[in-house]
């Protein structure tokens, strides 16, 4: 049979975004893949360059639009370990629920559109109705679905609404039925099954060697969590489970998932349980904007107002690695500072670019339809792959 080159992107259904596959096809079997990355044009890292510490947030957003909050969780903690500060317990707590549930939120995409591309539709609108509640919430936190900018650093932007913790439990309700639906659609499905089982097989030791993280790492059956590896936040006194797979396929790798979510779910009820009153910014004038009263009624307020704005928060001359658990695994930031309101550098490790950097070698010598599967099971983001 002839061989043939094809193009699979960078605008393509299957691709969920701009990003590029040039694979060499015998018949339908894949000779040699190559990845392409790079087409959104964001230069988050440059940008940050000429951007103040606060002025960054907003760009975190874009990294995984999935989950947003997360991206802002992670970045904001990299600059306060650098500054120093510890931001209030009920800060902490709201991280961890926001946190918990763009977990949800990113698995709930990533597993009804996984389900699309194998021609499951309707899994697709069970998930999709309560990522659109959660939604709801987000929106009354910060104004905003999709990018959020919430979190700030020294704490959080604005304080749960009172209707926050009875309105989540409700959706938790509903996200629990969710998953029993999609779960008895899917689990024994043979299609699914046949689609899904021994297709894409990752080793522990390669996705270790490839840098995996998160539940494609755990699909593999290692039992990595930063939440449990290098607890922040109290994660260490919640009471949850890590999902694990055993084979490292397409069907562990969304297994995990689904169980990731049920785990979310039991963490924000313990938050909830557990969270203080308080407040939810540190009251530290070099790092907290002043409230408005004071802005409006005396000049050292609107002085700080303006040189916070202005300026940027002054961070101390050094460097920093720090990680969160985001929802495809490990989301770093290294950021260095020379003492100034701007950052000198910022370099993010973000866990889809070392997932993206192992498709060729999960899908060569499959059939074209499994790079597909393979695809959806990685849940490549592309917002985190431009660099």
């Amino acid at each position: 049979m002839k061989e043939m080159a094809l193009n699979i992107g960078p605008s393509h259904p299957a691709t969920h975004g701009a990003l590029r596959f040039f694979v060499e096809l015998d018949g339908e079997t894949i000779k040699k893949s190559n990845v392409e990355i790079g087409y959104l044009h964001r230069a988050f890292e440059k940008h940050s360059e000429v951007s103040t510490w606060t002025q960054v947030i907003p760009y975190t957003d874009r990294l995984n639009y999935c989950s947003s909050m997360m991206n802002n969780v992670g970045y904001c903690r990299a600059v306060e370990t650098l500054l120093g500060v510890e931001i209030p317990e009920r800060a902490r707590f709201i991280r961890v629920i926001v946190c918990e549930l763009s977990r949800i939120m990113d698995h709930l995409i990533c597993l009804g559109a996984a389900a699309v591309d194998l021609g499951g539709l309707s899994n697709f609108w069970y998930f999709f109705n309560v990522r659109e509640a959660i939604y709801d919430f987000t929106e009354k936190l910060c104004g905003a679905r999709l990018t959020t900018n919430y979190t700030r650093i020294g704490g959080v932007m604005r304080d749960l609404t009172p209707d926050f913790a009875d309105g989540i439990r409700k959706v938790l309700k509903d996200l629990g039925s969710a998953i029993r639906d999609v779960s008895r659609l899917l689990e024994r499905n043979k299609i699914f099954m046949d689609r899904t089982q021994k297709v894409g097989i990752i080793s522990k030791e390669d996705a270790i060697s490839w840098g995996f993280t998160g539940p494609c790492l755990r699909a593999t059956g290692v039992p990595h969590d930063l939440r449990r590896a290098e607890p922040y936040y109290h994660y260490d006194t919640f009471d949850f489970e890590i999902p694990v797979g055993t084979v490292g396929d397409v069907y562990d790798r969304l297994m995990v998932r689904f169980e990731e979510m049920r785990q979310s779910a039991r963490i924000i009820e313990q938050a909830f349980r557990m969270i203080p009153e308080g407040p939810v910014m540190v009251k530290d004038p070099r790092i907290a904007l002043p409230p408005k009263q004071e802005v409006y009624r005396n000049i050292e307020g609107l002085m700080n107002h303006f040189m916070l704005l202005m300026d940027g928060i002054k961070v101390p001359a050094g460097e920093v690695y720090s990680a969160t658990e985001a929802a495809n695994g490990e989301l770093g930031f290294y950021i260095i500072s020379d003492g100034g309101g701007r950052p000198y550098r910022v370099r993010v490790r973000p866990p889809c670019f070392l997932l993206t950097s192992a498709f060729s070698k999960m899908v060569e010598g499959g059939m074209i339809a499994d790079a597909v599967a393979v695809l959806g099971s990685l849940n490549i983001i592309v917002g985190e792959l431009d660099r």
